[in-house]
């Protein structure tokens, strides 16, 4: 039991610059921490949602960009640095062999900048059109958006070399998959009983559209490289991401929601 709450901690420092400390971390409790992830997801939207709030005065715009920039600060831009490196992997390679020698290379080329420009901007426009949805609707999109890659680390092999830094965490097996889920489901439970701007419907309709993202992008790390990387479950999580606003929105628009 101690070792799975510590993996709540580890959760945070792997996925956060926020210095909670605790070091050491066991293997199990890397381990551990896959669980966490939608947790630690919880407290990056509930953040961002705090700096939604306290600048929604000066206009949605104004709010959307502060709350980006005061997710890249707390995450040190972890899954934006994933997603480039994918998108370049993916878009510059032909071969298996070349996506590995790719995603080791730190430079960021035409497809990687491409994939950074379109998510940014994705996700500005999505959440300034979400107006006072938005601080529900970060809490839904950073917590939901980490569930699906930690199914993807059960089901998939990890590809990367031995060396990975993120290997010791991507260890996931069904508890911990199960874990992420309940947190999942909790925090949609949680935006849907406190009411407001987001209902059943548009938190239920984000949970599947998740899903579905989650699936396809298991079906093309697969197609590609036979498995997943760090980067690639943090391209993930961007989908996801950008899939669960977009998701909310278009509930909303179609008038389904309030």
């Amino acid at each position: 039991m101690r070792t799975a709450l510590r993996g709540a901690r580890a959760a945070l420092v792997f996925m956060t610059r926020v210095p909670v400390g605790g070091f050491p971390y066991s293997a199990g409790e890397w381990r551990w921490a896959s669980a966490w992830f939608p947790f630690a997801g919880l407290a990056i939207g509930g953040a961002c949602a705090a700096a939604w709030w306290l600048v929604a005065p000066l206009g949605p715009w104004v709010a959307a960009i502060t709350v980006l920039v005061a997710s890249v600060l707390l995450t040190g831009a972890f899954h934006e640095d994933g997603l480039a490196d994918t998108a370049d992997a993916l878009g510059g390679a032909y071969d298996r062999e070349k996506i590995f020698v790719i995603l080791k290379d730190s430079r960021v080329g035409a497809f990687g900048a491409l994939a950074l420009g379109v998510s940014v901007a994705f996700r500005l426009v999505l959440l300034a059109q979400l107006g006072g949805s938005a601080p529900a609707a970060l809490l839904l999109a950073h917590c939901l958006a980490r569930v699906g890659p930690v199914w993807l680390m059960v089901a998939m092999p990890y590809v990367s070399d031995a060396a990975a830094k993120s290997r010791q965490v991507t260890r996931a097996g069904v508890p911990q998959g199960v874990l992420a889920t309940v947190i999942g489901v909790a925090a949609t439970a949680g935006v849907i009983v406190a009411g407001g701007s987001i209902d059943a419907t548009a938190a239920f309709a984000a949970f599947t559209a998740m899903l579905i993202a989650t699936t396809l992008c298991g079906w093309r790390f697969h197609a590609r490289a036979g498995g997943v990387t760090g980067d690639f479950l943090g391209t993930a999580e961007q989908v996801n991401e950008i899939v669960i606003l977009f998701t909310i929105l278009a509930v909303q628009v179609a008038g389904v929601a309030p």
